[in-house]
């Protein structure tokens, strides 16, 4: 009886997820006809598209985490939906809103760095910095604010939100995030370089008093923060790396537009996918389901075999998605086939690799007694940046 009744339960956890990730590949697709729309926009700012991976990145990374920390504190029985200053919700929103200040800092910087490395043309340091905080403060507080909502709704419906807040958080990530950064670009860019200047001292002196103000509270806000934002810094080098590589092939993206709409629902749905991964292994390290081993047990595997048939169902109708709306935008497609051919061969190498990753990343750090919920979907998210850029590219000199 209790087999059955546990069959049933990932049954209905399986079909939950797929609805949510079903919702957001079609919105995800939207996000890349968007990017695909103001290609000329990423070609007369230099080095724009190096920020687009890399913002999208934090946004989910950020709010992916919090999603996690809630859906555990609801399996752990300490949610509750009200604001005090000491509750789950606002802890965890004041430790997100100074990790969005401070890894929009280190991005724009890092965006810089690497394009130098590489050997991209790229606008100056400080007007990246800016419109990489602008946008990130926009981005994330809609983001943090959809992400606290559907906390509080899973919640009082009783939906386990392990299974919905990684895709519902990054697909809002993408759709937000990119017409934010596009038009936060365009707008800081039309100011005067003086007015750019000024702006940069500000956002920068208000970034470390609220830092600094955070920090001296102490608590669980420093706890967090000290653990996730090193980590975040160093991933936001691998999403910056994935914009290095997508800006060097920019020219046969802008060409074959269809290609360049791939790319965020690509992301996004391997990094929601991911997502469910961690938030469930993470959820049941903690509840003692599954036991920290290097070696996956056989409730891991049976996760494992969620992310590929998740990825074996929504990646060929995201690339039919794709093709469909490069056609009634009038873009380039290298056609049907090809764009399915390349968007499930991609999935496949991406989520063997996350798979393994996932699974060492929420084995080590409870092993040490780190919290899998800070650690899983930053790097999951991350790691899917970098690799999903180089193995959607070479697939597509594959392939096309």
């Amino acid at each position: 009886m209790k087999a059955g009744n546990g069959a049933r339960r990932e049954r209905r956890l399986f079909l939950t997820g797929l609805a949510a990730l079903l919702i957001s590949t079609a919105v995800a697709v939207v996000a890349g006809s968007y990017l695909s729309s103001v290609r000329e926009v990423l070609v007369l700012i230099p080095g724009l598209l190096v920020l687009v991976p890399p913002t999208i990145n934090m946004r989910g990374s950020i709010s992916g985490v919090l999603a996690s920390r809630l859906s555990s504190s609801m399996h752990l029985g300490e949610f509750t939906t009200g604001f005090h200053k000491d509750g789950v919700l606002a802890e965890n929103l004041h430790v997100s809103l100074i990790l969005t200040l401070a890894t929009a800092v280190a991005l724009g910087i890092v965006a810089r760095l690497a394009s130098v490395v590489a050997g991209v043309e790229v606008i100056a340091t400080g007007d990246l910095v800016l419109i990489s905080v602008l946008a990130g403060i926009v981005a994330g507080l809609i983001v943090m604010g959809f992400t606290v909502l559907v906390s509080v709704l899973s919640y009082r419906q009783g939906i386990d939100m392990d299974m919905i807040a990684a895709p519902a958080v990054t697909t809002l990530g993408d759709l937000v995030t990119i017409p934010v950064l596009t038009i936060t670009a365009v707008t800081v860019l039309s100011f005067p370089p003086a007015t750019r200047t000024l702006l940069l001292g500000v956002v920068l002196v208000c970034t470390a008093a609220a830092c600094l103000y955070s920090w001296s509270q102490g608590g669980r806000v420093r706890r967090i923060s000290t653990e996730v934002l090193p980590l975040l810094v160093c991933l936001s080098v691998l999403g910056t790396f994935a914009g290095v590589t997508y800006t060097l092939g920019l020219d046969r993206l802008v060409s074959m537009a269809a290609l360049l709409i791939l790319i965020p629902p690509f992301a996004g749905i391997c990094g929601s996918i991911g997502g469910i991964l961690c938030s469930r292994l993470g959820t049941e390290m903690h509840l003692g389901i599954i036991t920290p081993s290097l070696t996956p047990s056989r409730e891991v595997l049976v996760q494992f075999a969620h992310t590929y048939l998740f990825t074996f169902l929504l990646l060929p109708l995201m690339a039919a998605l794709a093709h469909c709306a490069a056609l009634l935008l009038g873009a380039p497609s290298p056609g049907l086939i090809p764009m399915v051919t390349i968007a499930t061969l991609a999935g496949a190498v991406v989520m063997t690799l996350v798979n393994g990753i996932a699974h060492l990343t929420a084995t080590i750090s409870f092993r040490f007694g780190l919290d899998p919920d800070n650690f899983g979907i930053p790097v999951i998210c991350s790691v899917i940046d970098l690799l999903g850029a180089v193995v959607l590219v070479a697939v597509i000199d594959l392939v096309v």
